[in-house]
């Protein structure tokens, strides 16, 4: 099969994956008529599906494509041949899907390690009554007032894509623009629209915090989501690549984004963050310790394994969701209502893998940033996390035994 017609069939078939759950194809920014098509055709097998993705890796090698195109699309035709043995009834073990979908093998994390983290916290917040009371009070004075939130999400938007702006050029034309929602089990997200605009989604079920909204707005917008694919449309896409026009969940592609935006406001700002927000609250005044922050989010970052732990408990170990819950309170030091809300992300039949995508996605980007000094090489790395097709194999150490 030559080139063009094997990516023709590969945008085919991810297309096909949304009629089987609304919501698999995060974003298609392609031809319109390929989306017609799908959505005229009836309702496909999803046996057929995955047998079409085994079809079409067997056929990657001689299509002529680059080692780097033919990679990318390897790892997410094998993606989805386990989504549509999923979507068929098949019994996958959560450890074997999550490898599947997002190229890395999990597993459950160290609690001495989520110990130590209890510790440092404890430093950061001294007092009387428990280090839980401590952090609900402390995440309590933190909140943003309904009333400030927008002035807040503009203002960190707007420092952000100047900070941005100065590094990774970006299109004249890009423009995010926000929107409050509820009943949702994410606490942001990022639709991309194409032509470099996105809509970001925040939940009102959630509180937002101080401490996190200049995370967030970074994660869904500067420089996460929201520039990663505009750099990749106008770059990848308008290079002929145009596998890049469709993002699919449950895909590789999911673990390299989640891992890059999760990684943005220090890649963009640096490690002096908290100061640095500070005084944009400062200006919108409000009260926000900056040097704090920075410490309790240094400390409470060992207990990223919580959330996977929790999915391996709920899909892996059968544990009871009354019993997946208390652990989440236990190591995150969540309410019992926020606990409930991450095991509805975690029970959900399309996002139920996907929290892998946060704590894997930190781990694997984080470690390959490291691998080089802060600076002009840090940002050449982040740049190529931004620009290329990477796949989280790609990023791995080459194993010399």
């Amino acid at each position: 099969m030559e080139s063009d017609s094997l990516v023709r069939e590969y945008l085919l078939l991810g297309l096909g994956f949304d009629r089987l759950e609304e919501g698999f194809v995060d974003a298609y920014t392609g031809d319109p008529a390929l989306r017609r098509k799908v959505e005229n055709a009836p309702r496909p097998d999803p046996r057929e599906l995955a047998r079409t993705a085994a079809t079409l890796r067997a056929e990657l090698p001689s299509a002529g494509l680059s080692d780097e195109r033919t990679r990318f699309l390897d790892v997410h035709l094998r993606a989805l041949e386990s989504s549509g043995r999923k979507f068929a009834g098949d019994d996958v073990g959560f450890v074997d899907e999550v490898d599947a979908y997002f190229d890395v093998r999990i597993a459950r994390g160290d609690e001495e390690q989520y110990r130590e983290a209890h510790r440092k916290m404890d430093a950061v917040l001294p007092g009387s009554g428990t280090l839980t009371e401590r952090v609900h009070a402390h995440r309590a004075a933190d909140e943003i007032p309904a009333d400030r939130l927008k002035d807040c999400v503009d203002a960190f938007s707007s420092a952000l894509r100047d900070l941005v702006r100065e590094h990774y050029a970006l299109p004249e034309a890009e423009v995010v623009e926000y929107e409050v929602v509820g009943d949702k089990p994410w606490s942001g997200f990022n639709y991309y629209l194409g032509n470099y605009r996105s809509t970001v989604a925040i939940n009102s079920d959630l509180k937002q915090h101080m401490a996190n909204l200049p995370r967030l707005i970074a994660h869904e917008s500067y420089p996460g989501h929201h520039t990663e694919h505009c750099r990749k449309e106008a770059g990848l896409v308008g290079a002929g690549q145009l596998e890049q026009t469709l993002f699919l969940v449950n895909t590789p592609q999911c673990l390299m984004a989640e891992g890059l935006a999760d990684l943005a406001l220090e890649s963009i700002v640096g490690e002096n963050w908290g100061l640095w927000a500070q005084e944009i609250y400062a200006d919108l005044g409000l009260r926000f310790d900056g040097e704090q922050a920075q410490r309790l989010s240094a400390a409470s970052g060992q207990l990223l394994g919580v959330r996977q732990d929790a999915a391996l408990m709920l899909h892996d170990e059968r544990r009871s969701a009354d019993d997946v819950a208390l652990f989440l309170q236990r190591w995150s030091l969540s309410t019992p209502e926020r606990a409930r809300q991450s095991l509805r992300f975690l029970s959900s039949p399309l996002w139920r893998a996907y929290t892998s995508t946060y704590v894997e996605g930190y781990r694997l980007l984080g470690g390959w940033l490291a691998e080089v000094p802060v600076g002009a090489e840090r940002s050449e790395r982040f740049r190529r996390l931004l620009d290329e097709p990477l796949v989280p194999s790609a990023l791995r150490p080459v194993s010399t035994s």
